[in-house]
């Protein structure tokens, strides 16, 4: 399936390693301009030299989204080399694990911050341009614990349910604009927040990480954690013209692992 997606402009947010990084593979792949971001310059670079084998034009924009002017400074960053904008992916690390007790006024701040106004004020900033595309799409990077809680992961559980209710609103406000905007629910993946999330795991129930990577692994009918690509794959299609009748959804890439009916 030609996926429609060679010549259109992207900016990724949280892209130098993981899930972001898996999508902007993709991308370039299939021919996307892309702009990618994260806090590491140097990580940021290496990605981007990885990303430009592909033949595509990636430039590497480094910032951190819990700054209330990166997401704006990224975007006329993206518009000034590329001269507009098709696709976002908007993307940032998780909150660190915790009970609820153990988290102060600080810590759920800065996970907002962190996890859902990163994804406002992107949004904010880039739709102008996206007004102008004539395939505009948004993906937002939630989590599976959107539909099902998971245990000592309470800011996430709490925030990443927001920005779900922020994309499936914008995808009812702003459809008539021709902007898509939808949401991958990844569980379980096999990147660095997993694993520091395995290891927390474990030191807290004195077993393995690789005890808690096959106790995990037991929970998915699939027997196994997905692949970062796996996750990629479902991203491109989404942010793609060839999904151009999909809006508003929240899709859980996650291996059958939440046992919902909806």
């Amino acid at each position: 399936m030609d996926l429609g997606l060679k010549g259109k402009t992207a900016l990724l947010t949280g892209a130098s390693r993981g899930l972001g990084f898996a999508t902007a593979k993709i991308l370039a792949q299939e021919g996307v301009r892309i702009a990618i971001n994260s806090r590491d310059p140097d990580t940021l670079a290496a990605a981007g030299d990885q990303l430009a084998q592909f033949g595509s034009e990636v430039v590497s924009l480094p910032g951190d989204l819990t700054d209330p002017h990166t997401p704006e400074n990224i975007v006329m960053a993206t518009l000034a080399v590329f001269g507009g904008l098709d696709l976002l992916f908007t993307n940032a690390g998780g909150p660190p694990p915790a009970a609820f007790e153990d988290i102060d006024e600080g810590g759920w701040s800065h996970a907002i911050d962190l996890s859902f106004m990163s994804h406002v004020r992107l949004i904010r900033a880039a739709l102008p341009a996206l007004r102008r595309s004539s395939s505009a799409s948004v993906l937002t990077v939630t989590s599976i614990s959107v539909k099902q809680p998971i245990p000592d992961l309470v800011l996430s559980n709490s925030i990443r349910a927001a920005t779900a209710g922020l994309t499936k609103t914008l995808a009812l406000e702003l459809g008539g604009d021709g902007i898509r905007f939808n949401s991958i629910l990844p569980s379980w993946t096999q990147t660095e927040r997993v694993q520091q999330l395995m290891l927390d795991r474990a030191v807290r129930k004195g077993t393995t990480v690789e005890a808690e990577i096959q106790d995990q692994n037991a929970h998915s009918p699939l027997g196994r954690m997905a692949a970062p690509e796996e996750f990629g794959r479902a991203a491109a299609f989404l942010l793609s013209p060839a999904a151009s009748y999909i809006t508003g959804v929240m899709l859980p890439v996650d291996g059958g692992t939440y046992k919902g009916l909806f």
